[in-house]
């Protein structure tokens, strides 16, 4: 039986062996593995391509929230305005900073932040909006803004999922104080491992979190401030700087399957993903919301088609978290969506006949 993995990083590799092993090569023979002209010239180039002046690249998608928000002087007594469904990583940077992440409920439709329900959860100790752009749909973030600027909050966007997607014809991650991104292995754009950037409209603000990226140096040895050590290194930066020329073209494959599931997916039992006008959709991830969840999954598996549920907990149900957080008003959409949830093979090294098979898979479970 042929197995239907949900990503295949791999996959992606093979495609672009040759110039990834000659990028990798360079790196190697450079003698150069920290601070060089890689890491460089993937910051000047990932900026370029979201129409940013400023790109840090960092070790994590996680340093980068954490980074950013320092950079924000956000800290101890602070509160931070996130949405409950989201990855970890989220509440992860918050905690880290010293602030509390209150949490609140999300759009039915887009299942990211709802604008409504951030408003409203504004506090005197509230210092930020965090909106997650969730599964590579950009959140509302236009509403969230205008709420940012007219309460002096800032505003730290979570693009881990959403390399690429565009708010009416603009990259996210540069309509926020600061843009934060993962390149985990399985992300839009990917490495070989842990690694992320920040960016920012400010160079003020880059400027700040350049030097907490580093033990708080500004001159080298020197801690004006306590920094960390959160630096990506080279060879993760000529991969990235190899697999960003393929990002277009890879997020034009994701839509491409996304609308052969749009137009295959037929049981009324299931609800699709939306993009809404306006919007466009990088489809990290392909979700679809179903009753009988567990019955779903496993009578695809047993077809060799592997799924996945991204995220079976909410944030407010994380026990390691509850120090950390406090949840405004009703959650009653995101009870709904973690209950629901299955997220369907998504990754450009699909076939069209196994994104086939996934779509009557699903449709007969339903005959």
């Amino acid at each position: 039986m042929t197995m239907i993995i949900p990503a295949n990083p791999k996959a992606e590799y093979e495609a672009l062996a040759q110039p990834i092993e000659q990028a990798v090569l360079r790196v190697l023979q450079s003698g150069t593995y920290l601070h060089g002209p890689e890491t460089e010239l993937f910051e000047e180039e990932f900026a370029q391509y979201l129409g940013v002046e400023h790109c840090l690249a960092v070790g994590s998608g996680t340093q980068a929230l954490h980074l950013a928000l320092l950079a924000l002087d956000i800290g101890q007594g602070d509160e931070v305005i996130m949405a409950s469904h989201t990855a970890t990583a989220t509440v992860a940077a918050v905690a880290l900073s010293g602030a509390n992440a209150v949490l609140v409920d999300v759009d039915a439709d887009t299942m990211t932040i709802s604008a409504e329900a951030a408003a409203q959860a504004r506090t005197s100790a509230t210092k930020a909006i965090l909106p997650v752009h969730l599964y590579g749909h950009p959140a509302a973030i236009k509403e969230l803004k205008a709420f940012a600027d007219a309460s002096s909050l800032g505003l730290v966007e979570d693009c881990a999922q959403a390399h690429g997607a565009e708010y009416m014809g603009r990259k996210v991650g540069g309509f926020g104080d600061a843009g934060c991104f993962s390149f985990y292995p399985t992300k839009n754009l990917g490495a070989f491992g842990d690694a992320g950037a920040v960016v920012f409209r400010d160079g003020a603000l880059k400027e700040k979190a350049q030097a907490l990226r580093e033990y708080g140096w500004k001159e080298k040895f020197y801690s004006e401030s306590a920094g960390m050590n959160a630096r990506m290194d080279e060879l993760h930066a000529a991969v990235l700087r190899v697999k960003l020329k393929n990002l277009q073209r890879s997020n034009d494959r994701r839509r491409a399957i996304a609308q052969l599931y749009d137009d295959g997916i037929r049981a009324e039992e299931v609800t699709l993903p939306v993009a809404l006008s306006g919007t466009k959709h990088v489809y990290h991830q392909y979700v679809i919301r179903v009753g009988k969840r567990d019955e779903v999954r496993h009578a695809l598996e047993e077809q060799g088609i592997y799924t996945g549920v991204h995220y079976p907990y909410g944030i407010h149900q994380q026990p390691g978290y509850q120090s950390h957080v406090r949840v405004a008003g009703s959650l009653q959409n995101t009870a709904a969506i973690l209950q629901q949830i299955v997220s369907l093979p998504m990754h450009p090294g699909l076939r069209d006949e196994e994104v086939h098979a996934v779509i009557e898979a699903v449709n007969g479970f339903y005959r």
